[in-house]
C-alpha cells in the first residue's frame, strides 16, 4: 500500500515536471516563430547625413566618435621611413606627389578633398566620390548612372554635393576639440544601414555590379555574410570603366584573388577602348595599373575568411557597464585585442598575439620594400633602353614585365592589413612581382649590353637617383627627383 502510494507521487511529479517542460518548450517555440518587429527610425529613407542618427542612437555615435582620436596628424606615405621609393614607381601620377595613410573614417571625404592628387587635377572625375561619401547614391538619383561617375570633381560634381551637403559642413565634432569639416557627409551611418529599419544593406551599386559578375546571390546573404559585404563597398580594388561610363567596377571578373583580378585586368586592357591603367609612366612609359585598397579580396582567401570584418574591427563591447553594442570605431584590432582577438584565441596571450601580428607585418614590410626597390630599379632600365634606342618590340617586352611586376606589390602594398589578412597570399604576390621585375631587369641588361652601355654605372645613376628622392625633404616636391638628366621624361616628350 505504502509502495503503491509512493509510486503513485512519483507519477504525479512526473507529470506535473513534464507538463511543466512542456509549457517551457511550447512557449519559446511561439516565441521563436514570432517575427521581431522591425525598427522603425522615422528617418527618411533615403537619409545620408550622419549627423540625424546622433541622438538616436548615442551610444553607437559615442563609439562612432573615436574614428576622430589621434587622427588628426597627416602622415605622408613616402616617408624614409614608410615606403620611399614611391615617388619613383607612382612618377607621372598623382599618388607620386601626395598619398597620405588613411586616417579614421570620419575624415575621408575631406582628405580627398583635400589631397594634391585630386586638387592639382583638373580633370578629376566624381567617380572618386563613389567610396567616400554617402551622398553618392543621391548623385546617382539626380544625374542618373551614364553621368553620375564622369562628372568634372571640381566644375560639376563638388559644387552640386556643397550645395546639397553643405549645411552641416564643420559641425561633426568629438568634445575633444577634433572637427571633421566633412563627417556629415562622409563614410558613415547610410553606407551600411538602411536609415529607417537600420538592417544592414549594400547602397553602392559597383559591390552589386561586382557581385552579379560572380554569380553570388546577394539578395540572399546571410548576417554573417552582410557583416563583411558592408566593407567590401569601399576596402576593395576597383576601377573606373571607360566602356561603361567611367563608373566604379572591381575587377572580379574571374574571381577574387590578386592572380585573378590581374588576369581580368589584363582582359579589360586587351578590349577595344578598354581600361588600360590608371596612368603611364613618365621614367618606362609604361601603362600602370594602380591598386587601391583590397582588404577585402586578400582576407577572402586568407585564414580568417571564416569570420566577418566586423567580427574583428566592430567587436561587440559594453560600453556603459551593461549594454552591449558592435564598436563603431573602425580600426586596428590590435586596440581591441580583448574582443577582437581572444573571444578566439582565449588560450594565447595579449603579448603573444601582438607579437605574433608583428612578425608577420615585419616580414611583409620586408618584401614589400625589397619588390619596390627591384620594381623601381626596372623602370629606370626602361627609361636607358628607350633613351639609348633599343629595339621597340624588347621594350615593350620589358615594359609588359614592369607592370605585371609592379601590380603584384601595389596589391598587398594598397591592401592596410600589412599582411596580416593572409600572410601566404601577400607573400605570393610579392614573389611574383620580385620575379618579374628581375626578369625585366634581366632582359633589359643583355640589351643593354648589346649596344655598348655600361651597367656598372648605370647602376650607379639609379642609386644616386634613389637617394636624391629619399632625402628630398619637402614630401610633396620628390616626384620631381626622380627625374633628371640621366633619366628624363620619355612619357611626354
Amino acid at each position: 500500500m505504502n509502495i503503491m502510494r509512493s509510486t503513485n507521487k512519483k507519477s504525479l511529479l512526473l507529470l506535473i515536471i513534464s507538463a511543466i517542460l512542456m509549457l517551457v518548450l511550447v512557449g519559446c517555440s511561439g516565441s521563436q516563430a514570432q517575427e521581431k518587429e522591425p525598427m522603425n527610425t522615422g528617418l527618411d529613407p533615403n537619409e545620408w547625413n550622419n549627423l540625424a542618427f546622433k541622438d538616436k542612437f548615442p551610444l553607437h555615435w559615442e563609439s562612432y566618435m573615436k574614428n576622430m582620436e589621434n587622427e588628426k596628424e597627416v602622415v605622408p606615405k613616402n616617408d624614409p621611413s614608410i615606403e620611399p621609393l614611391l615617388p619613383i614607381v607612382w612618377n607621372g601620377f598623382g599618388f607620386a606627389v601626395e598619398y597620405n595613410l588613411t586616417r579614421g573614417h570620419t575624415y575621408a571625404f575631406e582628405d580627398q578633398m583635400n589631397v594634391r592628387r585630386i586638387t592639382g587635377n583638373p580633370n578629376a572625375v566624381s567617380a572618386c566620390m563613389s567610396c567616400k561619401t554617402t551622398v553618392f547614391p543621391a548623385m546617382i538619383e539626380e544625374f542618373g548612372p551614364e553621368r553620375a561617375y564622369k562628372l568634372n570633381y571640381h566644375e560639376e560634381a563638388l559644387p552640386w554635393l556643397e550645395e546639397f551637403a553643405g549645411d552641416d559642413k564643420g559641425m561633426m565634432t568629438d568634445g575633444k576639440g577634433n572637427v571633421a569639416e566633412w563627417g556629415h557627409a562622409s563614410v558613415g551611418c547610410a553606407t551600411c544601414h538602411d536609415p529607417v529599419t537600420m538592417e544592414l544593406r549594400i547602397s553602392l551599386p559597383q559591390l552589386t555590379d561586382a557581385l552579379d559578375r560572380l554569380g553570388f546571390d546577394y539578395e540572399n546573404a546571410t548576417q554573417h555574410d552582410m557583416r563583411s559585404l558592408v566593407c567590401a563597398q569601399c576596402h576593395v580594388e576597383y576601377y573606373f570603366d571607360p566602356l561603361n561610363d567611367l563608373q566604379t567596377t572591381f575587377p572580379w571578373g574571374y574571381g577574387l584573388t590578386f592572380e585573378d583580378q590581374w588576369e581580368y585586368s589584363e582582359y579589360q586592357a586587351s578590349r577595344e577602348g578598354g581600361f588600360k591603367g590608371e596612368y603611364v609612366s613618365t621614367i618606362s612609359n609604361t601603362p600602370i595599373l594602380k591598386a587601391q585598397h583590397p582588404e577585402y579580396e586578400l582576407w577572402s582567401y586568407g585564414p580568417h575568411q571564416t569570420v566577418s570584418c566586423a567580427d574583428c574591427h566592430m567587436p561587440y563591447q559594453r560600453v556603459d557597464g551593461k549594454k552591449k553594442i558592435s564598436s563603431h570605431r573602425w580600426g586596428s584590432p590590435l586596440l581591441t585585442i580583448e574582443e577582437s582577438c581572444r573571444t578566439c584565441h582565449g588560450d594565447k596571450s595579449q603579448d603573444y598575439l601582438e607579437t605574433r601580428v608583428g612578425d608577420i607585418q615585419k616580414r611583409h614590410k620586408e618584401q614589400l620594400l625589397r619588390a619596390q626597390d627591384i620594381g623601381a630599379t626596372a623602370h629606370y632600365y626602361v627609361n636607358r633602353m628607350i633613351t639609348r634606342g633599343v629595339d621597340e618590340e624588347k621594350i615593350k617586352e620589358v615594359q609588359a614585365l614592369v607592370r605585371e611586376g609592379q601590380w603584384f606589390w601595389d596589391m598587398p602594398a594598397a591592401e592596410n592589413s600589412y599582411g596580416f589578412h593572409n600572410p601566404d597570399g601577400a607573400m605570393a604576390s610579392f614573389a611574383r612581382s620580385i620575379d618579374r621585375s628581375q626578369e625585366a631587369i634581366l632582359v633589359a641588361t643583355r640589351a643593354l649590353m648589346a649596344i655598348g652601355e655600361d651597367i656598372d654605372e648605370l647602376e650607379r645613376q639609379i642609386e644616386v637617383t634613389k637617394q636624391n628622392v629619399i632625402n628630398e625633404t619637402v614630401s610633396h616636391e620628390k616626384h620631381k627627383q626622380a627625374i633628371n638628366e640621366w633619366f628624363p621624361n620619355v612619357r611626354d616628350n
